[in-house]
């Protein structure tokens, strides 16, 4: 049975409609004929299937960066809504849309949204600090950050509990959560009152690399699970958002204390960072999805 919410059809509860069900379907019968041809054929099929997934688990994510620029580029200075309240309006309808046409579920957008939240208290901490700023004006907003913010770390939350759903994730010596947490709530409170107390991020990057290094995700992108240890893909992960930082900053949403006078590349201590905070959210959707599967008994190709 084919599912809105996973290319494949394979983890979700949701139905397709139907034209959506007929074009998997279609799908699914010209790439068995197509990698019938060699392992040449099917790596040039997994290769694009895999690029088609992580395209769509950063729907949400990649349409609010089109906003930025768009808005960027096009949205009148003088208009009557500021352009951090339309972006606000624009991600909320996006979200509801993501959730009536069921690519998004109700449990998901609840962790989203603690997602929202728990990146809206950093944004204050770290604008009160001088860190980055919010070069413009907004009716919704907490002292100087935007609400409109808080949806930059949903994107992160939506990117994460797509991207389990759609690779039907499996884990190999899996950190227990209780690890986890720990460590997620010392990176948060780290970044929260490093400015206040000694910088422990040199030991949390450490600690990270240790609870991580030993894990390996098991990743299905059609028929069988490839492999990925864990640090690579947060590594990765980080990596993308660290470019994302780079989309905003140009599309002057927020700027950092350096790019006050113009625009350069977002810090590599910025991609760092994400990736302590990748943690974080990592914590999250665990807690979320609640059973860490181990793979199949049947070797996955490496």
């Amino acid at each position: 049975m084919l599912h809105t919410s996973d290319i494949d059809a394979e983890t979700s509860t949701a139905r397709c409609p139907p034209w959506l069900a007929g074009l998997l379907a279609a799908e699914q019968r010209i790439a068995r004929r197509f990698v019938a041809r060699g392992r040449a054929h099917l790596f040039a099929y997994e290769f694009v299937r895999f690029g088609a997934k992580k395209a769509w688990a950063c729907l949400f994510g990649a349409s609010i960066l089109m906003l930025l620029l768009a808005t960027w580029c096009w949205y009148p200075r003088n208009a009557a809504v500021s352009r951090y309240d339309f972006l606000l309006v624009c991600a909320i309808a996006l979200q509801a849309a993501l959730v009536w046409t069921k690519a998004e579920t109700l449990r998901d957008t609840s962790v989203i949204a603690i997602f929202h939240v728990a990146g809206t208290l950093l944004e204050l901490v770290k604008t009160a600090q001088g860190v980055w700023s919010y070069p413009g004006d907004a009716i919704f907003r907490i002292g100087d950050v935007p609400l409109f913010s808080g949806f930059m770390y949903a994107c992160v939350g939506s990117f994460m509990v797509r991207t389990w759903r759609l690779f039907d994730f499996r884990f190999e010596r899996h950190p227990p959560f209780w690890l986890l947490a720990a460590l997620s709530v010392a990176i948060y409170l780290n970044f929260m009152l490093h400015k206040w107390f000694i910088d422990l991020r040199p030991a949390l990057y450490v600690a990270a690399a240790c609870v991580l290094a030993p894990c390996t995700i098991h990743y299905k992108v059609w028929q069988v699970h490839r492999r990925m240890p864990m640090l690579v893909a947060a590594l990765l992960t980080a990596l993308f958002i660290w470019i994302a930082e780079n989309v905003g900053t140009l599309s002057r949403t927020w700027v950092y204390a350096h790019q006050v006078n113009g625009w350069t590349t977002v810090s590599l201590r910025v991609y760092l960072g994400w990736f302590l905070l990748m943690i974080v959210s990592y914590s999250l959707v665990v807690w979320l999805q609640r059973e860490i599967r181990a793979p199949d008994r049947k070797p996955s190709l490496a």
